[in-house]
């Protein structure tokens, strides 16, 4: 009884947070957001939602494929049905803490499929750092399919900026070298000196088990498929924005060309702030004035896109929460309620 209790309290709390994410971030919006925000859900095609939002959920799925590929050189083999589950979860917790969302997904897989926590944090690792490899190379095709139009952007918007505040920016960057330096001897030495201290004990076998991670990653057997997932993913993000061009009027005539752009943004707003939240629709308005798109139409395209990844993330994220305990009866018969 008692544990069926706590199992009923669990999903309230985890049903009342994904309603607090939702509820927070339009909170956090100023009156004049959310008016944009509500005026661009007016006017939306909403027929364009449906492809979108598929879209959104195939390149889930892949990267849970992917994540599993990353795995399995650890001998882990992971039910697809659980990987995608803490993959929503991860997202809904992102939409509040940035890369907290990594964390918690890991101790959800761990929960339910017996894994090494540290172990897959190692596979994360690969994973966001591949991530990031594979974002750099999208800037450099960006860049490579529209020359004319990132030179006048760099020459009327990044240089003035970098040259206003070049000497803040630069002892800005040598104070965090400085810092990361710091850490890194402050944490060696730590570790070196106290290494019969039960926590750093803990610590130590964390990192081996990370380090371990990282190394069967290298040995990974279907690097085709991993490659493929990779493709699929950053398409699907790509048109994503392509055919949400299309469900605004103002918008409806932008190019392919144009939705490298508003992506490469778009990441680097979700990196900024959690869930993008504010900074998207900026990034987006901000861009989308390179192709004479007025501000306006821009930041409500931005708003609209904002909101169809948003409420998919979270919805999504709240029904992985409530499902994954009953997509896993025998192990966790103690925890099912009806």
């Amino acid at each position: 009884m008692r544990k069926k209790l706590l199992s009923i309290l669990q999903i309230i709390i985890f049903l009342g947070g994904g309603i607090f994410l939702a509820w927070w971030q339009l909170k956090s919006m100023t009156l004049a957001e959310r008016e944009e925000f509500v005026a661009a859900l007016r006017s939306v095609n909403y027929w364009i939602v449906i492809p979108v939002f598929f879209m959104g959920i195939i390149s889930h799925i892949s990267r849970s494929l992917r994540w599993k590929i990353l795995m399995e050189p650890l001998g882990f083999t992971p039910k697809l049905k659980n990987v995608f589950c803490v993959t929503m979860i991860g997202y809904l917790v992102n939409a509040a803490i940035p890369r907290m969302g990594e964390i918690v997904k890991c101790t959800f897989l761990a929960k339910y499929e017996k894994l090494k926590i540290d172990k897959l944090v190692g596979t994360i690792i690969v994973e966001r750092s591949f991530d990031l490899v594979c974002y750099v190379i999208f800037i450099g095709i960006t860049i490579l399919i529209q020359l004319e139009v990132v030179k006048e952007f760099f020459i009327n918007k990044i240089l003035p900026s970098i040259s206003e505040g070049k000497k803040n920016w630069t002892s800005k960057l040598l104070f965090f070298i400085g810092i990361l330096v710091f850490s890194w001897f402050l944490v060696k030495f730590l570790l070196k000196k106290y290494k019969e201290n039960k926590i750093i004990q803990q610590i130590n076998a964390t990192k081996n088990g990370i380090i371990e991670g990282l190394k069967a990653v290298q040995k990974i057997k279907n690097r085709k498929s991993f490659f493929l997932h990779t493709i699929i993913i950053w398409s699907m993000y790509l048109l994503q924005i392509y055919v949400g061009f299309w469900g605004m009027t103002g918008t409806a005539e932008l190019s392919i060309q144009a939705s490298f752009s508003v992506l490469a943004l778009a990441t680097l707003a979700m990196i900024i702030t959690p869930g993008g939240i504010g900074s998207f629709p900026i990034f987006i308005m901000q861009v989308l004035l390179i192709y004479h798109i007025d501000s306006p139409v821009g930041r409500a395209f931005g708003w609209m896109m904002w909101g169809i990844t948003s409420i998919q993330s979270v919805a999504l994220g709240i029904i992985s929460l409530v499902a994954i305990p009953y997509l896993n009866p025998s192990k966790n018969e103690s925890e099912r309620i009806f």
